[in-house]
């Protein structure tokens, strides 16, 4: 008998997976892409169904020490050469800077605001800063559920940030390709905030890209969606294209 729980422990052991290991596939599933240049569509919609759409471009780079990535605005006038410069540092804050063309001088995101919206979307400034999996603490082993007859690991990670605004973040992983498909985000009071679906991705030389992501307000009805609609990748950009300089 004693000898058959320890075969049944061994095989739970074998076939289980820990939350970090598939964060951290999930993460590389979508790395190696060097440097991206992205052209992409912001859609706005109130509680009431009224959308409101933007249109910027997104430029990212991978580094060893933390990503990089510059968002402008290009559409509508009002808003056009809105800059977001985005620094990631791993397990600490990120830095990053907002430049006001109506107002022409740049504005440190300070850590106590990342939580906050960006530019009046459901994405808050810590949506849009890169999510390496290192940035969070997970709990125990990833549970394999179903949904809508696919399978999912489902993991629970916890931001080490304190000045983050999510308590939690719950995520539904596909088995098959690592690939998160949609989350919950939770408040500091563990109230359900915001539900977010990850419902289109394509594939540019083996390397897993996003191309529409849709966040969900479920305490207010509002909600934004982020569409790619041009994406290149091995983009060939430098440390100079990140600049604090090109702000201005």
């Amino acid at each position: 008998m004693k000898k058959i729980v320890l075969i049944l422990a061994f095989a739970v052991g074998v076939f289980a997976h820990s939350s970090l290991e598939v964060a951290r596939k999930s993460y590389e599933s979508m790395s190696g892409y060097i440097s991206s240049i992205s052209r992409t569509t912001m859609v706005l919609k109130n509680a009431q169904g009224v959308e409101n759409l933007r249109k910027l471009e997104i430029k990212k780079m991978e580094n060893i020490e933390g990503d990089k990535s510059l968002l402008t605005f290009l559409y509508p006038l009002d808003i056009k050469d809105t800059k977001l410069l985005s620094f990631e540092q791993i397990a600490a804050d990120d830095k990053q800077w907002l430049y006001l063309p109506a107002l022409k001088r740049v504005k440190r995101i300070s850590a106590s605001n990342k939580s906050g919206s960006f530019m009046a979307s459901e994405f808050s400034y810590e949506d849009i800063a890169s999510q390496n999996y290192e940035n969070y603490t997970y709990e125990g082993e990833a549970q394999k559920v179903m949904r809508n007859a696919e399978e999912f690991f489902k993991i629970t990670r916890i931001p080490k940030n304190e000045n983050s605004g999510y308590s939690k973040q719950i995520l539904y992983v596909e088995t098959k390709t690592y690939l998160v498909k949609f989350g919950e985000y939770f408040d500091k009071q563990e109230k359900l905030l915001k539900e977010v679906i990850f419902s289109e991705y394509q594939k540019l030389d083996g390397i897993y890209r996003i191309k529409k992501i849709e966040m969900k307000n479920a305490q207010t009805q509002k909600s934004s969606m982020l569409i790619w609609e041009e994406d290149v990748i091995h983009a060939n950009l430098s440390e100079n294209d990140f600049s604090q300089r090109v702000l201005q």
